[in-house]
């Protein structure tokens, strides 16, 4: 079970606030690492694990067998035998009634995996939790879910030696190459999809750049060349990057991660729309609810009726 658990607002009058589950937060010298087996996670954990929640570490959902529905972020994503999830610290998400899956659960805070690197240079690696713009699952198929039980086992394995020297590292090591055999798998099909997409060119890696830069100043209302500038290219070069790698301009991207951030707060806080304007940086409530149903199509008000 997850050690802690605190609420994404502090009211208890609403039961629909979310809850945030973490790892060991803000104590280094307990493990940053943790591993469970599907089914009993799930049996042990039902009322938790259906209603939305968010966490503050990384999470790998391993579906070895089962179907069913797995929601991320306001959408249901299809759950198949051997799908795997990649959830982000703070992307709202849930599971469906179903008790009767098989598989993993991986949960770690960012700094055990990037201990020894800068956490671009992982993102760059691993750009398995890095993109909102692709789907949070993939099928791994068959081929490698051998390969992959082998490292599962090392390191369940790794936790379960009573020897502590070395024991993040070793840890580490499995997970890492847990990942880079997924990550390798997703580069298959990609380029199957699409023989002349190039897997990690110098464009992409600006992309993932820019998508970081928008999770740390969403609220701050940084304009297109402030963002430019931090990426050290002109307001063209960004403009031109966004449409040719995802047909969408940096506006909108950034609208996008607001909105997204806007729903979350609606739905899983206590706070009124006035005061998840302010939140998120909207000085003038008026112009916020404006500004949501320009860009949602609703305005906040109509989309807390609709979803709950």
């Amino acid at each position: 079970m997850i050690d802690e658990v605190t609420e994404y607002a502090m009211s208890k009058e609403k039961s629909n606030i979310i809850n945030e589950y973490h790892l060991n937060r803000l104590q280094p010298d307990k493990p940053q690492f943790a591993l469970y087996e599907l089914n009993t996670h799930i049996r042990e954990n039902q009322c938790q694990v259906v209603k939305p929640h968010i966490h503050s570490f990384y999470q790998v959902i391993w579906f070895k067998k089962g179907t069913g529905k797995h929601a991320v972020d306001f959408k249901e994503y299809d759950v198949f035998d051997n799908a795997i999830f990649f959830v982000a610290p703070n992307q709202v998400h849930y599971f469906d009634e179903n008790a009767d899956y098989e598989g993993i659960l991986l949960h770690f805070n960012e700094q055990f995996l990037v201990q020894d690197q800068k956490p671009m240079e992982f993102f760059l690696n691993y750009n398995l939790f890095s993109n909102p713009y692709q789907q949070p699952s993939c099928c791994i198929g068959t081929g490698i879910d051998d390969l992959l039980d082998t490292y599962i086992s090392q390191m369940k394995q790794e936790l379960e030696n009573d020897e502590t020297f070395g024991k993040p590292l070793i840890l580490k090591n499995y997970l890492q190459s847990f990942f880079v055999q997924i990550q390798r798998r997703r580069n298959e099909f990609e380029k199957k999809l699409d023989h002349q997409l190039p897997i990690l060119d110098e464009k992409r890696i600006q992309l993932v750049k820019f998508l970081n830069l928008i999770d740390e100043h969403y609220r701050e209302g940084y304009s297109i060349a402030e963002y430019a500038q931090l990426l050290h290219i002109s307001s063209r070069t960004l403009s031109d990057l966004t449409q040719q790698q995802l047909n969408k301009t940096p506006s909108q991207m950034i609208q996008e991660r607001i909105i997204l951030e806007a729903q979350r707060l609606l739905l899983y806080s206590n706070l009124n729309i006035n005061q998840v304007g302010y939140r998120l940086g909207f000085e003038d409530a008026s112009y916020f609810v404006k500004y949501f149903k320009k860009y949602a199509g609703v305005s906040p008000s109509e989309f807390k009726k609709s979803v709950s």
